[in-house]
């Protein structure tokens, strides 16, 4: 006589029908207390509630910024550089080490070279400047840079959309800054919108500053137009930014109306 198996003694239990005849044998309140206490509700007090995507917004002064960024932006004004110096102080914020300036030979040609005099004040001292003769060189600068923990950030500029600045040389930069913790701010000038492994990237041209308070024919302060068209972490969107003296202001833009929000953030240096 065949012994029946282990898994059909099993298949001849009962399953409970429900819940309540499961639990408590029968007893539908103990059977509703336990659900009550297992499964939250959707707007359980403890449960917290979900996250929109509106309110991930990038501001000045954010934390977990992007640890390698590109900035595209016209080679026949400075508005890229500007306003990558501009969001590495932002991010930098009390961080009195050196930082990394390199530049290839096309992009010398166009943006010239940095003017210390010209740097904000909390950079001027802090400059470590690399010429590079070709983009294989400024990669490899950026590369070595990266990872050296004694820098604040490292800025690169590169002209164009040069072959050795492919995929995986982006992936590679991505790598090592990640790696190292070493914030890299890529700006293109003159460059086509191409694949990247940068969490953030912004189309960058200059904006009209505000008049000065005490003297309207002075000189204002500088200010740009940023659209982040890419973001891991943040919903796209645009702002004039604005590099005051104590800080970076930030007015969101709605896209529909052109027309700067009441929303405006200003994070101090």
């Amino acid at each position: 006589m065949t012994e029946p198996s282990p898994l059909a003694a099993f298949a001849r239990r009962k399953a409970p029908s429900s819940l309540e005849e499961g639990v408590g044998g029968g007893a539908g309140s103990d059977a509703a207390s336990l659900r009550e206490r297992c499964i939250p509700h959707r707007h359980h007090p403890l449960t917290p509630p979900l996250k929109r995507r509106g309110d991930s917004r990038w501001r000045p002064g954010l934390g977990g910024a992007a640890v390698h960024s590109e900035l595209f932006a016209s080679g026949h004004e400075a508005s890229g550089a500007g306003l990558a110096l501009a969001l590495a102080l932002d991010q930098s914020c009390g961080d009195e080490r050196p930082f990394l300036w390199v530049q290839d030979k096309a992009a010398l040609r166009r943006s010239g070279r940095p003017y210390r005099p010209g740097l904000p004040p909390a950079l001027r001292g802090r400059l470590i400047h690399v010429a590079a003769d070709s983009c294989e060189d400024a990669l490899f600068a950026l590369e070595e840079g990266l990872r050296c923990r004694e820098l604040a950030f490292v800025l690169g500029e590169l002209a164009g959309n040069p072959r050795a600045l492919g995929l995986t040389a982006s992936r590679r930069l991505s790598l090592v800054a990640g790696k190292h913790g070493v914030p890299l701010w890529l700006v293109r000038l003159d460059a086509v919108r191409d694949l990247s492994s940068a969490r953030m990237r912004w189309q960058v041209a200059p904006a009209p500053s505000a008049p000065p308070r005490w003297n309207p024919a002075a000189p204002g302060v500088p200010a740009w137009r940023g659209e982040l068209f890419r973001a891991r972490a943040h919903p796209p969107g645009e702002w004039i930014l604005s590099a005051l003296r104590d800080g970076l202001s930030a007015s969101s833009l709605d896209p529909s109306s052109g027309q700067s929000e009441v929303r405006k953030f200003t994070r101090s240096w």
